[in-house]
């Protein structure tokens, strides 16, 4: 399993806000070590009657010791909240806000450099390490289950229909990212490929991307320059016309580079198992993991 694990002690960014409260219960429900909330205003409180709410993520971080966030503040505040959290020295920032400008996410991308935050989103799902029991973040947690295979996603939807067709193959996951669909983002596919593979716990990958910018093709130099795992993948948006934003604000072709059949050849070239469609996730991934054992 990659970036979440038993050790993992969560605050929540925006514990008292309607779905910052609602996500926080379902991670502690699935076994997550939630340890802090931060609302500014509504320190001294406690959530759920047990969790301590700060004022600041420094002063969270200082009395519980946590070591990850998740944040859920308003689209216009969500810069602040991910430099806070880079500040207070947090290894791991997973921003699940949607809407954030892109501008704001450069300006915090630019800010972290050199520090020793990892920051998955915005606009991404979180993550799930279903051996660990450590949830952070909005996926559903039932359809997880333990296992060898990676996942990585730009779409939310995706990576809950991708895992539901794993599991229900008896195919169990080691851990489960959602990056985010965004522009800009904290952490590109290339970055968690190579989380996976220094991973003990993780056989093979399975990466969904989309149509739009160049991630996919990057991803392909990587998986044939690096990669000794296999992964299979798909790319979603091949009806997609040009120029029209489908779903993610990153969803957009714009050039070559951004069109579906051309991130798949690209994928192929470099010796991912391409999935031909959505409903085939399950079965390549099975064909992938049968050539392990070949």
């Amino acid at each position: 399993m990659i970036l979440a694990n038993e050790h993992t002690r969560l605050l929540v960014q925006g514990i008292t806000g309607r779905e910052g409260g609602f996500h926080a219960q379902k991670c502690m429900e699935y076994g997550t070590n939630l340890v802090a909330g931060v609302t500014p205003g509504r320190g001294g409180s406690l959530f759920m009657d047990s969790v301590p709410v700060f004022n600041t993520v420094e002063q969270a971080v200082r009395e519980t010791e946590a070591n990850a966030t998740l944040i859920f503040v308003p689209a216009a505040f969500a810069a602040d909240a991910m430099v806070e959290a880079i500040d207070a020295g947090l290894p791991l920032v997973i921003c699940i806000t949607e809407g954030v400008p892109v501008l704001d996410t450069a300006k915090v991308t630019h800010y972290k450099q050199g520090k020793a935050s990892r920051l998955i989103g915005p606009n991404c799902p979180g993550l799930i390490s279903p051996g660990a029991k450590c949830k952070m973040g909005i996926m559903p947690g039932q359809i997880h289950s333990t296992g060898k295979v990676g996942v990585v996603s730009r779409s939310g939807t995706l990576t809950y229909e991708t895992v539901n067709q794993l599991t229900s193959r008896g195919i169990g996951q080691s851990t489960c990212v959602g990056i985010g669909g965004d522009p800009i983002i904290g952490s590109p596919f290339t970055e968690i490929l190579q989380l996976f593979e220094d991973d003990p716990d993780t056989e093979a990958v399975v990466l969904i991307g989309e149509i739009g910018g160049s991630a996919e093709q990057e991803a392909a130099e990587f998986i044939r320059d690096h990669m000794t795992k296999p992964v299979a993948a798909l790319i979603v948006g091949q009806t997609a016309p040009p120029g029209r934003r489908m779903g993610h604000a990153g969803a957009i072709i714009t050039g070559n580079a951004g069109r579906a059949e051309d991130k798949m050849k690209a994928l192929g070239d470099a010796g991912a198992f391409v999935i031909p469609n959505p409903t085939e996730i399950g079965a390549t991934t099975e064909r992938m993991l049968a050539s392990i054992k070949a």
